[in-house]
């Protein structure tokens, strides 16, 4: 017997909100399918439960009380989010927001909702902001809510009521059902209401069925919105806002009476069939793939290649091939680079610093070109943020980027993952990690450099801009969510005695010097900086 683990906040048991009746309804249908359910409340999950079940199938419903690091356990898992409202946001409602985006600083459980097998939605609507939001999830619309067979009988009763020429108002406490919008819409506009109230089921829905019609205000965005649904098959006439998901499903205003109570019916084995369908996926989607090939670098850290090899290839968008270009030093003298997961490796006996990269990456027949310093290792979805803002900021990305207040390099505000923004930024160059369109490194060969010791970085940004018009831009780099940014080690990997910037055989003061003279050179031929520096 297959075996399905559902968690909830609550069961219908405890508290008979839509959510809640809907998980007894989807509990039950998989029980008469022939599933064996266990259902557990996220309170109680423990991370022994997670690791003594991870062999079976999970559902997880509303899980606010869900142990964090009980979601961290469940990624590894096989399981589908059957999302209620919109547990990705602070305060779980989009309606606050100019079409339904969030800023990033306001959404949270991001890489739950990416790595689950299925996020099922519940409406065309409810299903386009979670995709909106959170870019990678697997967002099913399941196309309607879910009706008990008793809920069916009593809506059947009902469907051809005698009406008594007056609008309903549902008398709720809750604030975001609208009551006090809904009391005032009828009085300014001379409507005769009666307010019904939930008792029960049946009692409600023949308060409802009395009237001519409904007058209901959601203040938040109703991911379905049964209540609508309902007042529509009893023969109300609907006066409503905006926020009801069931609404932009073309059903929903196709039908009406009868003929809407007998498609809603039929819905709810198409919708378990869908939940079925999720759970048995034999995996989770497979990342895409784009045009990109990616340059590491190996010269005295080659033991961070194994972890940076596997970020790259965790990637929600992959690259299609990873290169890796060797600088001699002794510190890789015995390391089998060969067993790496790469494609192709330069393995030079020469040390051509920082350049040397930039030159392989001429070799590359993708559309762009990923390069990383070998202490950098990226969030999963690095590549999918560079792709996202190339189509508003086209130009040379970095995870560290690097605005000059003067013609010295060490006067100078950082951003990404040092400082982390919010928001894309233009920049006067960026390092750690590049990301730009393979065409674009002509420019990079159009001058010599001052010196070939230090400044690539500089010279790169410097050359796009003067021959090629292209700008630099650091991608957002949210704090909270780490997933999007270009570099989540930085501060643990960049700072010990093999980095150049710190070596001991050359001083600290002569690196910045060299760079000092590269801006001034770059500004003298023609760089226009962020901050219009002059020298």
């Amino acid at each position: 017997m297959k075996q399905i683990i559902h968690i909830a906040d609550f069961y219908a048991s405890e508290i008979r909100g839509g959510g809640e009746l809907v998980d007894e309804i989807v509990v039950s249908s998989l029980i008469n399918r022939g599933y064996s359910v266990e259902r557990i409340k996220s309170k109680n999950v423990t991370e022994k439960f997670i690791k003594e079940n991870a062999d079976k199938l999970f559902i997880v419903s509303n899980f606010v009380m869900l142990p964090g690091m009980c979601i961290n356990l469940l990624k590894s898992c096989d399981y589908v989010i059957y999302e209620h409202d919109h547990k990705y946001i602070v305060g779980r409602d989009p309606s606050p927001y100019k079409d339904y985006k969030v800023p990033a600083n306001r959404l949270l459980n991001l890489d739950f909702y990416r790595s689950a097998k299925a996020v099922l939605a519940q409406s065309k609507l409810h299903a386009e902001v979670i995709r909106k939001n959170i870019r990678g999830a697997n967002v099913i619309n399941l196309g309607c809510s879910l009706w008990s067979d008793e809920e069916f009988e009593t809506l059947q009763q009902y469907v051809g009521s005698k009406k008594n020429g007056k609008m309903a108002v549902l008398n709720s406490n809750n604030e975001i059902k609208g009551t006090a919008q809904a009391k005032s819409f009828c009085e300014k506009n001379n409507i005769n209401y009666n307010f019904i109230v939930s008792l029960d089921y049946n009692n409600f829905i023949r308060q409802l069925a009395e009237h001519d019609g409904l007058v209901f205000f959601s203040q938040v965005l109703e991911t379905f919105c049964r209540l609508a649904v309902e007042a529509r098959i009893v023969n109300c006439k609907l006066k409503t806002n905006n926020n009801l998901g069931c609404a932009s499903e073309e059903w929903f205003s196709k039908y009406k009476g009868q003929e809407l109570l007998d498609f809603v019916k039929s819905q709810k084995t198409k919708v378990i069939d869908k939940v079925i369908e999720a759970l048995e996926s034999d995996k989770k989607p497979e990342a895409k793939k784009a045009p990109i090939t990616v340059i590491l670098n190996a010269y005295r850290r080659p033991y961070n290649l194994r972890m940076q090899i596997d970020a790259i290839r965790k990637q929600t968008t992959r690259p299609t091939q990873i290169w890796l270009w060797i600088n001699q030093h002794e510190d890789n003298d015995g390391f089998n680079f060969k067993e790496l997961d790469i494609d192709r490796i330069f393995h030079n006996d020469y040390n051509w610093k920082f350049y040397g990269r930039f030159a392989a990456a001429l070799l590359a027949d993708t559309e762009y070109v990923a390069i990383f310093d070998d202490d950098t290792i990226p969030g999963e979805r690095w590549f999918e943020n560079c792709l996202e803002t190339m189509k508003t900021n086209e130009g040379i990305l970095g995870s560290a980027g690097v605005t000059l207040n003067d013609k010295f390099y060490v006067q100078h505000d950082r951003c990404g993952w040092p400082t982390q923004n919010s928001e894309t930024t233009r920049v006067d160059l960026v390092g750690h990690a590049w990301f730009f369109k393979r065409e674009w490194l002509s420019h990079l060969w159009r001058e010599k450099p001052t010196t070939w010791d230090n400044g690539e970085d500089i010279q790169f940004s410097y050359l796009a801009q003067k021959y090629g018009n292209i700008q630099t831009y650091c991608p957002p780099h949210p704090p909270e969510d780490k997933s999007l940014h270009g570099s989540i080690l930085g501060n643990e990997l960049g700072i010990d005695t093999k980095a150049t910037s710190t070596n001991q055989a050359v001083s600290h003061q002569r690196f910045f010097n060299e760079r000092d003279v590269c801006v001034q050179t770059a500004i003298k031929g023609g760089w226009e900086t962020v901050r219009g520096i002059k020298v």
